[in-house]
């Protein structure tokens, strides 16, 4: 699949994955909705609001792995596998997102 495939009005190109280290995130706005973009250390990259709903911290700063992302305000985890928190707190909402020619491609 290449960057013209990228047709829907859903799928945003929202920049070179080379652009976000392993085991960082970084903040993109698509379509005026702020998300956070996650490159993993396996390589697999995960997508979420940019906002924890908790207290408004910006999710891109926080520390993650294969199973979590931890807000770096209070140290709320979120499960990649479907958003929600460990804690109890509200869930995060989560982005499909995926790598078409280098390029981080997400769905809104």
């Amino acid at each position: 699949m290449s960057l013209t495939d990228v047709r829907t009005t859903t799928e945003h190109v929202l920049g070179p994955v080379a652009e976000i280290p392993p085991g960082e995130g970084r903040a993109f706005v698509a379509d005026g909705v702020q998300i956070a973009v996650f490159r993993l250390r396996d390589g697999s990259l995960h997508a979420t609001q940019a906002a924890c709903p908790h207290a408004g911290g910006p999710l891109a700063d926080g520390q993650t792995d294969v199973d979590v992302l931890v807000c770096p305000l209070h140290l709320y985890a979120y499960r990649w596998s479907d958003g929600a928190a460990t804690s109890g707190a509200p869930p995060i909402r989560l982005f499909p997102v995926r790598e078409v020619d280098g390029m981080v491609v997400v769905e809104l």
